[in-house]
């Protein structure tokens, strides 16, 4: 029985061929992780302001919708939590790194 060797691994481009270097790519995932982290915050805000919007309007009697106020209110509720979880995560890591014999 013949064995057949692998063929295929040399038309595999290399990063210096696509003109991509490595530290091209490590900026490039900062960048997006840092646009990531003030997206997200955005949309925590925008759920928070449009959350007390729709509650002034019920208070005021301008809507009568109970639950799309209160379906607001848990969105940004739930937004807001996971955002201080991930938080949390992020200063444990921190705090791991810095403890960290070198």
């Amino acid at each position: 029985m013949a064995v057949n060797s692998i063929s295929g691994f040399n038309s595999i481009p290399s990063l210096s061929k696509i003109g991509l270097s490595n530290t091209d790519k490590a900026d490039s995932v900062e960048g997006s992780f840092a646009n990531y982290l003030k997206d997200a915050l955005t949309n925590v805000s925008n759920l928070e302001k449009e959350s007390t919007a729709l509650t002034e309007d019920f208070a005021a009697g301008k809507t009568d919708n109970i639950h799309q106020v209160m379906i607001a209110a848990e969105k940004a509720d739930v937004a807001l939590q996971f955002t201080m979880q991930i938080r949390n995560k992020i200063m444990d890591a921190y705090k791991e790194i810095m403890n960290m014999q070198v």
